[in-house]
């Protein structure tokens, strides 16, 4: 039976967005929503880097331009940002402890890709959270280039996923079908 959704396509197709509309869908319905989205963060025009934002309006840092770490922090990057993993861990491992609580619940994980995958503690959440009998994942993953994602390519594989290919073309048609492939798991 599949009980978790994860969405996939280029950069700014809009998945996030789809993401945002699903879950207003699914509270309006009576579903209880928690987890996390990434954002862009823009100065003038510019992308700067990404900040972690919870469904509660928390908001923290993802990852930053930069040249270097701070000072005594171990340096992750991805092409030009430094990806903030103190920060990341702090605001989103809390959310992996409170999910699934009660009734059955929806788990926003916006996204999975090579920033979050620097941190162990959210490898081992997720996988976990994969594995929760009262919680369902509406998640994002990168489409795959390059040298592949280890829980990535896990998450592909599972038989209870549903990964829908997101395109401009289709972005707005599919967000139906997602929201009744995860209701029916949440009825």
């Amino acid at each position: 039976m599949l009980k978790h959704v994860f969405l996939t396509g280029s950069p700014g197709v809009g998945k996030t967005t789809l993401v945002q509309k699903v879950c207003e869908a699914m509270v309006s319905v009576g579903v209880t929503v928690n987890g996390f989205y990434t954002e862009e963060l823009r100065e003038r025009g510019r992308r700067v880097g990404f900040d972690v934002v919870t469904l509660n309006g928390e908001r923290g840092a993802l990852s930053r331009v930069g040249n270097e770490a701070p000072a005594g922090r171990r340096e992750y990057r991805v092409g030009q940002y430094i990806v903030d993993l103190p920060s990341f861990e702090k605001l989103v491992l809390s959310l992996f402890r409170d999910m699934g609580k009660g009734n059955r619940s929806l788990f926003i994980i916006d996204e999975i890709g090579k920033m979050e995958l620097y941190s162990q503690a959210f490898i081992r959440a997720v996988r976990q959270a994969l594995d929760n009998s009262t919680c369902c994942i509406l998640g994002t993953i990168p489409i795959p280039k390059g040298k592949p994602l280890a829980l990535v390519e896990e998450i592909r594989a599972r038989n209870d996923v549903k990964v829908f290919m997101v395109t401009k073309e289709n972005r707005d048609a599919v967000t139906d079908e997602i929201v009744s492939t995860l209701k029916e798991f949440l009825k």
